[in-house]
């Protein structure tokens, strides 16, 4: 999917929302468990109840990679059903890879060419040649990590040199000569609240990635106020609270009620930039 495409999808269905797959069986209701593949089923389900109203879904690979070969199964078989069913969503792995060249040049053949998928979570902690393997496939997606939202990344990111640059604004500035607008996405916590104004004074157009929103507590208002751009320039993620909305056999209709009301939240919001 091209910046173009993903831009046409946020008009058409006036939302940037992105549901992350973070599939627990511990947390997946009773009912799903009497189906031959559980965690597909439960997928499958949330996929044809939130689809409307989300332009890209974000499968976490820890939550698959977990159960072995049968949660690696079925995080292949909601890729392909996203594929063959919903072909205008953005699938994203949030695998945040990043090795040295040759191994990131493996991370990248099983992402890119093995599963097809259109982006990938990507760690830049060991530079440019862990990085720029992952920028050669045409039409693929880096989704870089620069100002994440958990307690340690004050341990790090926010560290800053002799010059007063900070490592996070480092990382922004820096990437941008491996990559661009078009093929590479930041990570942004929706809790860093004003912070996205420094993250878009360094990559003003640039999409992000934005987790936080819902369980962890981050607001949408804010998140847009400050990191929104004219093209949107926003994929909001939420997990947890649309997947896990209802634990029993209306799980997958009270998810849907949960997106549709996100969308509608972000229609309001892109109407403050004319769309």
């Amino acid at each position: 999917m091209t910046r173009q495409e993903l831009i046409q999808q946020i008009k058409q269905k006036q939302s940037f929302l992105c549901v992350g797959l973070d599939t627990d069986p511990k947390k997946m209701p009773q009912c799903v468990f009497d189906l031959y593949d559980p965690i597909f089923e439960f997928n499958k389900a949330i996929i044809d109840a939130t689809a409307p109203y989300c332009v890209a879904y974000k499968p976490n690979l820890a939550f698959y990679e977990a159960y072995g070969i049968k949660g690696m199964t079925a995080f292949i078989k909601t890729c392909n059903y996203l594929k063959e069913n919903h072909p205008h969503h953005l699938i994203i792995a949030d695998a945040k890879r990043g090795d040295i060249g040759n191994t990131s040049q493996m991370y990248a053949r099983t992402f890119f060419e093995e599963y097809n998928l259109d982006a990938l979570t990507v760690a830049p902690y060991m530079g440019e040649d862990s990085v720029t393997p992952f920028l050669q496939y045409e039409g693929k997606w880096v989704v870089l990590l620069a100002l994440t939202s958990n307690k340690g990344s004050l341990d790090f990111q926010m560290t800053a040199d002799e010059q007063g640059e900070r490592l996070f604004e480092k990382v922004l500035r820096q990437s941008q000569q491996w990559g661009n607008d078009e093929n590479m996405m930041y990570v942004v916590g929706a809790t860093q609240g004003r912070m996205f104004e420094d993250v878009r004074r360094i990559a003003p157009r640039h999409f992000l990635l934005v987790p936080g929103v819902g369980a962890q507590g981050g607001s949408l208002e804010e998140v847009c106020r400050y990191g929104m751009n004219s093209d949107c320039g926003l994929l909001v993620n939420s997990s947890r609270g649309i997947i896990y909305a209802s634990g029993d056999d209306h799980f997958a209709e009270v998810a849907g009620n949960k997106a549709r009301e996100l969308q509608q939240q972000m229609a309001t919001e892109l109407k403050k930039i004319g769309w």
